[in-house]
């Protein structure tokens, strides 16, 4: 492996990772980038980008071709299925505070093609393929990484954008606390054209049904619809194709059946590390905290951590103290356990929701809020997680 020490090496070229070392070139300190895989990941994972991780984006020149890729979503909704009855989030009353008022209906695969064929062409970006992590041990001066392979890479620092099975997490010895939802999330691909058949329905929906609980997120050329194995029903039942097939007729009923692209069952998790950094080591994204995927927080929290993280780590060796990457530990750990974390714990409660009472009541509830601009906004500066950025800036 390469000999040389390197100012940061970090681990998984995600889209975390990728946006550390896109971040950390532009403010000229290089970067080795080690990916166990060898191909791009193709699976069904994230897909909103929310304006500030648009913002962040644009300062590397990456926000307007992933836009030329994805779809614009200038509001987003929750409705009672059989009704149409629905609560509905303009996104436009945050146009004095972002130039993207909008979510992006985007695969994170576009984004990471986009942003590795940036890392690949950047003579200060050395991507390394096929480093799959077994371990490390820190010293004084730096930390030692060593592959399954028996390669090794030494760097100074250390950041572990490695995924919610983080290795890295692992070899440093990161407490990783929470727990799991009871629930498996059935995540369908289709692209049958769900809004040239419900009326009223946004690009982004979340809904109650007399079944339980669906969403349906729109992205360019189909739909990713999030359902649930019914009562009593095995999730191995749950996924056969005839039980998928009629999950989806109740959305809506078509003769021929709906022809499905994509099917993965996964199990949600709500855990966060004690600390963002230990020694020379430090962790963004997935590897530090996971949360329900109900609101799309979880990649995009991960890019903000990549962001503040190579801010703090170029002072750092541009000669400043070390107490900024504590800092930046407090800051991101506050952001995702008080923001993250609690939002789309709620987010997640409210649509398993399963009393017919409860959730009219807490649809009048968003109704109104969304009926009065001031209300909206304040909710909707949270959703689009900008109230929490400006929250961490607080945080000495």
């Amino acid at each position: 492996m390469n000999e040389q020490e390197a100012k940061v090496a970090i681990v998984g070229a995600g889209p975390v990772g990728l946006s550390a070392a896109l971040s950390l070139s532009a403010l000229g300190v290089p970067s080795v980038l080690l990916e166990a895989k060898f191909e791009p990941s193709a699976d069904l994972r994230a897909s909103t980008f929310h304006p500030p991780t648009l913002e962040m984006l644009d300062t590397l020149g990456l926000a307007e071709p992933l836009i030329g890729r994805g779809l614009i979503t200038r509001d987003w909704q929750i409705r009672i299925h059989e009704t149409g009855e629905r609560a509905v989030f303009d996104l436009s009353l945050l146009e004095a505070d972002t130039p993207f008022p909008f979510r992006l209906q985007c695969e994170q695969s576009v984004l990471c093609a986009l942003a590795m064929q940036r890392a690949e062409a950047d003579d200060s970006i050395d991507v390394v393929r096929g480093f799959r992590v077994e371990g490390l041990t820190q010293d004084e001066a730096g930390v030692t990484i060593r592959a399954a392979d028996g390669r090794t890479q030494r760097a100074r620092w250390v950041i572990g954008s490695d995924g919610a099975r983080s290795a890295v997490r692992e070899a440093a010895g990161f407490a990783f606390e929470g727990f799991t939802y009871p629930e498996t999330t059935i995540l369908a691909t289709t692209p049958f054209a769900f809004h040239e058949h419900i009326v009223g329905l946004s690009n982004v929906n979340y809904c109650w049904s007399a079944h339980g609980t669906f969403s349906l997120l729109r992205l360019p050329a189909q739909w990713r619809c999030s359902l649930y194995a019914d009562p009593g029903e095995s999730i191995d039942d749950a996924i056969r194709p005839a039980a998928v097939e009629a999950k989806l007729q109740r959305i809506v009923p078509r003769a021929d059946g709906h022809e499905v692209t994509g099917l993965r069952p996964y199990r949600i998790h709500q855990r966060i590390v004690e600390t963002y950094r230990n020694g020379r080591v430090l962790l963004a994204g997935d590897a530090a905290h996971l949360n329900s995927p109900s609101g799309g927080m979880g990649m995009n929290g991960g890019i903000h951590d990549a962001f503040a993280l190579a801010d703090a780590l170029s002072a750092v060796l541009d000669g400043g103290s070390e107490a900024l990457l504590d800092r930046y530990s407090r800051r991101r750990k506050a952001v995702a356990q008080d923001q993250i974390l609690a939002q789309a714990h709620r987010n997640r409660t409210r649509m398993q929701e399963r009393d017919d009472a409860k959730r009219r009541e807490e649809l009048a509830r968003l109704q109104a809020i969304c009926a009065n601009p001031a209300q909206a906004r304040d909710y909707l500066l949270k959703s689009s997680m900008i109230a929490g950025l400006r929250e961490a800036e607080r945080i000495a």
